[in-house]
């Protein structure tokens, strides 16, 4: 598969497909969207459960949302019966919302056999597929698997600092284009408004056709509307660093490349006063 995200079609016809591990990445916590609720949980048959606030979050920084350290993915991999050559589907309950979160970090550890459900469990749902109020148990590795962690797919705020005005990197933000303006108080207290020098506005519902992506031709007009450099690498934030990868996977869709997070995203930009912004 070329594509870094699969359908519904293609995960119902690979329910039993051997090697193949469906995550469930959905969070407590949705900004930026009317969150889709559901009396019941709900999940598609065979998941299991991965947690991005906690498992896969570094709870010893100071960041919100901070990327997990190495040793924390390959537990959390080894926990979930996971290794480079497993198949691994990832979705959330809110379409396309957390999973690409997911995706990224899977991604950033050097696991290519990595993707999302574009839709997630609504899409899942609205098509009359079936669906389980239970969560698959994992059958945890023996030993925790390899993992090489790819500096270049996470960026820190000193390296976007000591970049900004060379002309050597595109940054996308996928906050709203009233965040991003300074127009309205950031959600998060104690936060400054406004964005990163030089940045470009690309709200995450920009990429989205409610619950699910646009068209790969659809998104690559848009991003061929933007005023970034192709042979540059493209930074991507938002407010904690979990819509930043719906835009980043948007990007992969329509076929960039030498994309990137910046993992501390607004969060820690807005709260440093030293940190320039416009």
């Amino acid at each position: 598969m070329t594509s870094p995200i699969v359908s519904t079609q293609w995960l119902q016809d690979n329910l039993d497909r051997e090697g193949l591990v469906i995550l469930d990445a959905s969070m407590s916590k949705v900004i930026g969207k009317e969150p889709i609720t559901y009396d019941t949980p709900m999940y598609i048959p065979g998941s299991q459960f991965i947690n991005l606030e906690q498992e896969l979050c570094d709870l010893n920084s100071d960041q919100v949302h901070a990327f997990p350290t190495s040793e924390q993915f390959a537990r959390e991999a080894q926990r979930q019966g996971i290794t480079a050559e497993t198949t691994v589907v990832i979705y959330d309950n809110q379409g396309i919302y957390a999973s690409p979160r997911a995706w990224w970090i899977f991604k950033a550890f050097g696991f290519d056999q990595v993707y999302v459900l574009d839709g997630g469990l609504p899409k899942w749902m609205a098509e009359g597929r079936v669906v389980t109020d239970k969560l698959e148990t994992p059958v945890s590795l023996n030993q925790m698997p390899h993992v090489r962690f790819e500096p270049e797919c996470v960026r820190s705020a000193d390296y976007l600092l000591q970049q900004l005005g060379k002309g050597t990197m595109n940054i996308l933000d996928a906050r709203s284009q009233a965040r991003f303006l300074g127009q309205v108080d950031e959600p998060r207290p104690g936060l400054r408004s406004g964005h990163i020098p030089g940045s470009i506005s690309l709200p995450f519902t920009e990429v989205l056709n409610d619950i699910e992506f646009k068209s790969e031709h659809e998104l690559t007009e848009l991003f061929g509307q933007l005023p970034i450099e192709r042979n540059r690498q493209t930074v991507f934030s938002c407010g904690s660093g979990i819509t930043a990868c719906i835009i980043l996977l948007a990007a992969a869709i329509a076929g960039h490349d030498n994309l990137s997070l910046y993992d501390g995203s607004w969060s820690e930009w807005g709260a440093d006063a030293d940190l320039p912004i416009e």
